[in-house]
C-alpha cells in the first residue's frame, strides 16, 4: 500500500481468496483493506498513539439516520459524557480533499451539531473548528493533541 504522510505502523493483515484484510483494533475484527481503510487505520493509530485521543471515545463507521436515509460517518469522537464533539472523514489517498468533502461533513453535522471536523486522505490532513457565527471554518495549523 501507499506510504502516507503519517508515521508508519505495523498492522495485522491477512489474505483470503486473493483479497486483503486488515485488523481493526477499534472494531475488533478484520475489515477489507481498501485504500480508504488504509488511511483510516493509520490515522486512528496516529490519533490514539501520537495525539493521545482516547480510543474508547472513538466510534468507527457510525450510522446516522437523516431524513429517513442511512448515512455513515467514518469516525466520531465523543467526550466523557458520550456527546459527539468531532466528525472525522477519511478519503483514499488518490481522492483530493475539496469543498465537496467539507460539505459532506457539514451535512452530517446538521444531525450531530459538533464544533470540530477532521478530514484526511492520508497525505493531507485538516482539522477545523466550525464557526457558526460567521458560517466558516477556523483551521488549526496542525492536528491538535487531546484534549484540544
Amino acid at each position: 500500500m501507499l506510504q502516507l504522510n503519517l508515521p508508519p505502523y505495523n498492522f495485522r493483515i491477512k489474505k483470503e481468496n486473493e483479497k486483503l484484510f486488515i485488523f481493526d483494533a477499534q472494531r475488533k475484527r478484520y475489515v477489507s483493506l481498501t485504500p480508504e481503510e488504509w488511511v483510516r487505520q493509520h490515522f486512528i493509530r496516529f490519533l490514539v498513539e501520537e495525539k493521545k485521543y482516547p480510543a474508547a471515545y472513538l466510534a468507527i463507521e457510525k450510522q446516522l439516520i437523516m431524513n429517513g436515509m442511512k448515512k455513515r460517518c467514518d469516525a466520531i469522537l465523543y467526550n466523557e459524557l458520550a456527546q459527539p464533539v468531532m466528525i472525522i472523514e477519511f478519503k483514499a489517498p488518490n481522492v483530493p480533499i475539496t469543498q465537496q468533502t467539507f460539505d459532506q461533513v457539514a451535512v452530517y453535522n446538521t444531525k450531530l451539531k459538533v464544533d470540530y471536523f477532521m478530514i484526511s486522505n492520508g497525505l493531507e490532513h485538516y482539522c477545523c473548528r466550525v464557526n457558526t457565527e460567521n458560517s466558516n471554518y477556523e483551521f488549526f495549523s496542525e492536528i491538535p493533541s487531546y484534549p484540544f
